[in-house]
């Protein structure tokens, strides 16, 4: 890579790798209640940026509006969203959480963060956990 010194680019992909994997893993996490990951994903995404249509849902999880309609309807059938006209186009419908439904999603955000400062307080000495959090506040320039 021109440029860009070796540890920068062994730190990105390092990085890269390690964030997949627990991404992957919180994923996995057992939240219980018979959702799909895909369910889930679509739960999530309703909670953290509110209402939306099936087409945008779809759009945004990548997948087919075939697809998508059926995991909406899953969720319907858990009772955890509610459709409605959307008041600029008729012909849609604007797809939002029930209170069950962001009762969950919240349910199961506080489920995988306890899973992981479990996992960091049981795999991590006090020191290595201040590491991590000084790594932590470095990598946050990333995003800011």
């Amino acid at each position: 890579m021109d440029g860009i010194s070796e540890s920068a680019a062994a730190a990105a992909r390092d990085l890269r790798v390690m964030f997949s994997r627990l991404r992957r893993q919180l994923k996995e996490v057992e939240v219980g209640g018979g959702l799909t990951p895909s369910q889930t994903a679509v739960l999530t995404r309703l909670w953290k940026e509110g209402a939306s249509s099936a087409s945008a849902l779809a759009a945004a999880e990548r997948v087919r509006p075939q697809s998508m309609a059926a995991i909406l309807t899953g969720l319907d059938q858990h009772g955890l969203i509610r459709r409605a006209p959307d008041p600029d186009d008729g012909r849609r419908q604007v797809i939002s959480l029930t209170a069950a439904g962001r009762r969950r999603a919240e349910s199961d955000r506080q489920i995988r963060e306890e899973w992981l400062a479990r996992a960091i307080h049981e795999r991590y000495t006090e020191r290595e956990r201040r590491v991590i959090n000084d790594a932590l506040a470095l990598l946050q320039r990333l995003t800011d």
